[in-house]
């Protein structure tokens, strides 16, 4: 699928879920994820975390996608370059400066922000694989490095 097919495919999605989603299931062929689960997992981040005070969920879907492709050592660099871009061709990263929320001037509609964060993830992880952990856990453990545990 090119990048345009891509963006196309989730701005049609988008009539149908919310901004995280339709980014999340653009990018299942890639993600090895069913669109059950990826609906899901992007289920609490439309309309700006469900107030529209917070980050676009467009955006934080482009974010979650590079984060499951890139190695891990790049996923701040890349989560970087995606909001930059992403501001740069929406003019805000918030839900609520987006859809012009008291100012009356919508700068990007979801339709777009979600072609806009596909394109920004794709520019940004162009076809990586996930990255096989450098380290295992019992080495942390070992080291006393931080790591979550239940």
């Amino acid at each position: 699928m090119t990048t345009q097919e891509r963006q196309e495919y989730a701005a049609q999605l988008k009539r149908g879920m919310n901004c995280c989603q339709a980014v999340l299931v653009a990018f299942a062929d890639k993600l090895g994820k069913s669109e059950d689960e990826l609906k899901l997992l992007g289920s609490g981040f439309g309309s700006g975390m469900g107030t529209m005070e917070g980050t676009c969920g467009a955006l934080v879907g482009a974010v979650m996608v590079s984060s499951m492709l890139s190695p891990q050592s790049e996923t701040m660099k890349n989560s970087r370059a995606i909001i930059s871009r992403f501001k740069e061709l929406c003019s805000a990263t918030i839900c609520r400066d987006l859809k012009g929320i008291g100012t009356g001037k919508i700068l990007c509609s979801c339709e777009n922000c979600v072609r806009n964060a596909v394109l920004t993830e794709t520019g940004t992880v162009q076809a990586r694989k996930p990255a096989k952990p450098k380290v295992t856990l019992s080495e942390l453990r070992k080291r006393k490095a931080c790591y979550y545990q239940k």
